[in-house]
């Protein structure tokens, strides 16, 4: 159901999410390090089983969602596969959907961690040797399909088409954007310039600047590029270099991915 690289200080893992469980690769996929198989129940249950959202999170660990809701820590060695499910976090009442760790520098007292879940709803985490609940942020009843943190900026995409920004320290909304006349499937984020990416069911790419006004610390969200992918409904997005210059798509069906780059 989903890949990510996940870069450690020592090593990259290749992490993959599945209906079965979670399997960590090295990064070029040759060997499998670890497998963790996911509980099913005996009984047909109304709902699939599934893991999804992956991150890595204080410099040692790989956070993985269930649809259970719980968050599953896995505490990576430098080296090897000793790999440990160190703790399981269990704030959410719905199947987790995204992940998302700290790419930038979090104000104090900002979590460096947000996960959601189908309801809408965001958690935000301290990380470290155990992890600490800051604050949680209830849904209003859309689900939240993908979400992302930078410099204490909670950029989450809703399945009614919406961008919320929240501070990771407070939980207060800040800025909300109708961005997508359909569900949003991908947001992703551009470290070292805070644009940000989405993509949506609608067939449109749009590129957002994230920012903050020096002297009220106010947040703010400006559109900055758009482009349609002509009968396709867009389900993942990416930048492919930290300052968002150039981004890759691809939709349902579709057996390509489509690069965008300056003119």
């Amino acid at each position: 159901s989903q890949a990510a690289w996940c870069e450690l200080p020592s090593r990259v893992l290749l992490v993959l999410t599945s209906q079965r469980g979670v399997q960590m690769y090295e990064s070029d996929g040759s060997t499998m390090v670890f497998w963790h198989a996911l509980d099913i129940p005996e009984q047909p249950a109304a709902h699939s089983v599934f893991a999804r959202g992956i991150a890595t999170a204080g410099g040692r660990f790989v956070c993985v969602g269930t649809s259970s809701g719980a968050v599953l820590v896995f505490d990576i060695p430098p080296k090897g596969t000793n790999v440990t499910l160190s703790e399981i976090l269990e704030q959410h009442r719905d199947p987790v959907t995204d992940i998302a760790a700290e790419q930038g520098q979090a104000p104090d007292g900002a979590g460096d961690l947000v996960t959601a879940d189908d309801a809408g709803t965001l958690c935000l985490w301290s990380t470290g040797e155990e992890f600490t609940l800051l604050g949680k942020i209830p849904g209003s009843g859309s689900s939240c399909s993908s979400v992302t943190l930078w410099n204490g900026i909670v950029a989450a995409g809703y399945g009614n088409g919406q961008i919320r920004l929240w501070e990771a320290g407070s939980g207060r909304i800040r800025a909300q954007v109708s961005a997508h006349a359909r569900w949003i499937y991908a947001l992703d984020l551009a470290p070292l310039t805070g644009k940000l990416l989405s993509g949506a069911e609608d067939s449109f790419v749009h590129v957002w600047q994230l920012s903050r006004k020096p002297d009220t610390d106010d947040i703010e969200i400006r559109h900055c590029h758009a482009e349609c992918v002509t009968d396709t409904q867009v389900c993942g997005a990416r930048f492919c270099d930290p300052a968002g210059d150039t981004f890759a798509v691809t939709g349902y069906d579709l057996s390509e991915i489509l690069c965008y780059g300056p003119a």
